[in-house]
């Protein structure tokens, strides 16, 4: 009997140990060296992508228009031009083509100011003829309730008394002046300009060299075989992908400008194919590009009819039509084109947008299929090419 009871206890571990053993568990390695490590690098990536995004910018956005102009290069290469004139009557049509339109737009913008005077004139006639109809308007309400707050403000308040022999002083804030806005403005043009001029230098010397980083990159890729073959089957890579997001951009930029110039045209709206054409413009900037177009298309349908329904139905076709094509047509071309998934374009496209803001944002997709192409042909970073795909 003791024996029995002895014995009892040291059954019981195995029967534990067959049931653990049927419950599924993954383990996995943790190294929290290695995991500091690569969050302490992520964050210093991050702080020299925002330190230097006055350097990296121009860079990607240079390497981006010559994709995007390599094809009309070649066609001019094909016909027995050489490389270099090719890439300059290229890059000059573009800026002439460029320039053509800022003319058109300053002029429309002449035009739009010396409306403001008229529009607003008519706004001041709508909001009297809300008075006249005997409603109270919610701008009265809300001033109305304004100065109420300030009565009780000061009823409440009590100045302080001056100590004898003191003289009270009033600080007047000194009124704007234009000419200092005006002076810090022209240098920001200035920066501009510059800083275009050097996305332009940058990109006729890309074009001009053709394949020779492509060439170079092979060469310091190493001395093996499969190495060379891979780095060139990542640059291959990613130049068919660009391509194939740029030929999607011009491609839903054109829908949208066709069909809002048809919709502004059908509205009534003045200069309806230079509407079309920059709503088709705005149109690749995601997410904000809707946005702009609909509240300039507001303010310009205002300007010319002067009615609430005209303008609400202007920025309404606008908004619909943007808005149609970024939520439907884009990311499912976009999808298709990069072979990643739209919750992965999104997330870059917040990621990016936080790190270089605007610029981030229109170069947000372009990275991305950049790095998804590296990660899906190194062993190391397929896991991350896989989240990033479809």
């Amino acid at each position: 009997m003791t024996s029995q009871l002895a014995e009892t206890p040291e059954s019981a571990p195995p029967a534990n140990g067959a049931r653990d053993a049927d419950q599924p568990s993954v383990r996995v390695p943790t190294d929290v060296r290695s995991v500091a490590l690569s969050i302490l690098t992520f964050v210093v990536v991050i702080f020299a992508l925002q330190y230097a995004q006055g350097v990296l910018i121009p860079i990607v956005l240079a390497v981006l228009v010559s994709y995007a102009l390599e094809p009309l290069v070649c066609a001019l290469e094909r016909i027995r031009i050489p490389r270099v004139l090719a890439a300059a009557i290229v890059l000059v049509s573009v800026v002439s083509g460029g320039a053509t339109l800022l003319l058109e737009l300053s002029s429309q913008a002449q035009q739009l100011t010396q409306q403001m005077p008229a529009a607003a004139r008519r706004f001041r006639q709508t909001l009297e003829r809300t008075q006249a109809s005997g409603t109270q308007s919610t701008i009265q309400q809300v001033q109305q309730a304004a100065t109420e707050l300030e009565k009780a403000a000061d009823a409440t308040s009590q100045q302080p008394v001056a100590p004898k022999g003191v003289q009270r002083v009033q600080i007047e804030t000194a009124p704007i002046d234009i000419g200092d806005y005006l002076w810090w403005g022209s240098f920001g043009l200035l920066g501009i300009a510059a800083q275009l001029v050097l996305i332009l230098f940058l990109t006729f010397f890309l074009l001009a060299s053709g394949d020779l980083f492509r060439r170079k990159l092979v060469k310091i890729a190493g001395p093996s075989l499969s190495s060379k073959k891979v780095t060139l089957k990542i640059l291959e890579d990613i130049s068919n992908r660009i391509e194939r997001f740029l030929l999607i951009q011009a491609f839903t930029s054109l829908i949208v400008g066709v069909v809002s110039w048809l919709a502004f045209r059908w509205v009534g709206l003045e200069q309806a194919a230079v509407w079309g054409l920059l709503a088709g413009i705005f149109n690749s900037i995601p997410y904000f590009g809707p946005v702009i177009v609909t509240g300039s298309i507001a303010i310009v349908s205002f300007m010319q009819f002067g009615t609430l329904g005209q303008t609400a139905l202007a920025a309404g076709l606008a908004l619909t039509i943007t808005s149609l094509e970024g939520m439907l047509l884009t990311p499912w071309l976009t999808s298709r084109a990069s072979q990643m998934n739209a919750v992965a374009i999104f997330v870059g496209l917040l990621f990016w947008g936080w790190v270089w803001n605007i610029w981030g944002v229109l170069l947000a997709v372009p990275i991305l299929m950049a790095i998804k192409a590296i990660c899906d042909q190194i062993d190391d970073f397929k896991e991350i090419g896989e989240l990033l795909g479809e």
